[in-house]
């Protein structure tokens, strides 16, 4: 039976940038359908957590500008169920809007918050996991991180080394790394004492609340006077997690990706013999490995001798680059705009 106390903001206002050119200002990577399943990441979110609480209960929280989209791709939310910030501050403002509006609804809530550029293999376990973390929150005053046990060392995500065992499978969390060099990426998966930090945290509205009023007491009062604009651009993790002192993990496995980069895209996608992904378009390929092409419907690319590209055309860019090249794009974004205005962003 489903759970009236339970409630999940799903974040949905990020611009994507590292996912240029599909991912465009005016249509960012979370409205995008990446996989060609007719669905896109938003909607295959909402779907996700609609199967863990009441569909009334989901709380998109977007910027202001994506209102039209998120109506448009999710016709049955109520107004109550879009929350729209009038400036872009990262994810702790974002997540205390969020939870001062639930609470004014529910104080008796229990929450998690999830982003919406997700991958998820293994959904029964994920559900059973997020069931989970929601008993445990409901029971006691932590703030829970969902840590996914690594099976590579990836630099791409951050890290959370584990403490004492509180039991069934939840931890005290010791510290909380950054995205690593390679080298101390190898180190964290040999020790079994790191797990990657999946961005899922689940709450009792009163336990983040009260996180927020101890550490960094400004933020509710600006947004409650209508001040939201002026609230410190920070993320959830840099202004509380990494804070406080009443911080929990739950270590899962439900085959967990985050789709940030296309690199992320490429390390979970279908590939080929030669590790080629194919999003869209028809492609016919000589003497190359490990690459990404995504190319509008209809559209065929003839490539020869690429290693480690991302290739993505759409309808006025094309962008040929080293794919696991992250910082590079943004780069390149911000170049465009700066060289050709706001035409290609």
């Amino acid at each position: 039976m489903t759970n009236n106390n339970n409630y999940c903001v799903i974040m949905a206002g990020g611009i994507g940038s590292r996912f240029w050119p599909y991912s465009r200002k005016n249509k960012p990577k979370q409205f995008l359908d990446f996989f060609g399943v007719g669905q896109t990441l938003l909607q295959q979110t909402f779907e996700r957590y609609s199967k863990i609480v009441p569909s009334e209960n989901i709380i998109v929280i977007t910027n202001a500008e994506y209102e039209g989209l998120v109506k448009e791709q999710l016709p049955s939310l109520q107004a109550n169920q879009i929350l729209l910030e009038p400036a872009r501050r990262n994810t702790a403002p974002c997540i205390a809007m969020a939870s001062m509006h639930i609470h004014a609804i529910n104080p008796e809530a229990n929450m998690v918050v999830a982003p919406c550029d997700h991958l998820v293999l293994k959904e029964g376990e994920f559900i059973e996991a997020i069931n989970k973390g929601l008993e445990f929150v409901a029971q006691s005053p932590q703030l829970l991180t969902l840590g996914i046990k690594p099976n590579r060392p990836e630099t791409g995500y951050g890290y959370i080394q584990i403490a004492e065992e509180q039991g069934n499978n939840f931890y005290k969390v010791k510290t909380f790394v950054e995205k690593p060099q390679l080298e101390f990426a190898e180190v964290f998966v040999a020790s079994d004492e790191f797990y990657w930090n999946s961005g899922i945290f689940l709450w009792n509205v009163n336990t983040i609340l009260n996180a927020f009023n101890t550490l960094m007491p400004e933020v509710c009062p600006k947004i409650s006077s209508g001040d939201f604009a002026s609230c410190p651009s920070i993320s959830i993790d840099y202004a509380i997690m990494e804070k406080a002192e009443n911080v929990s993990v739950q270590l899962c496995n439900f085959g967990w990706a985050d789709l940030g980069t296309w690199g992320a895209l490429h390390e979970s996608s279908p590939k080929d013999q030669h590790k080629n992904v194919i999003t869209t378009g028809h492609t016919v390929l000589y003497d190359c490995s490990n690459n990404i092409i995504a190319l509008p419907e209809g559209k065929l690319a003839v490539v020869q001798g690429m290693q480690d590209y991302l290739i993505a055309d759409t309808d006025n860019v094309l962008l040929i680059c080293k794919k696991d090249d992250q910082s590079a794009i943004r780069r390149y974004v911000n170049d465009v705009q700066i060289k050709l205005g706001e035409e290609f962003i």
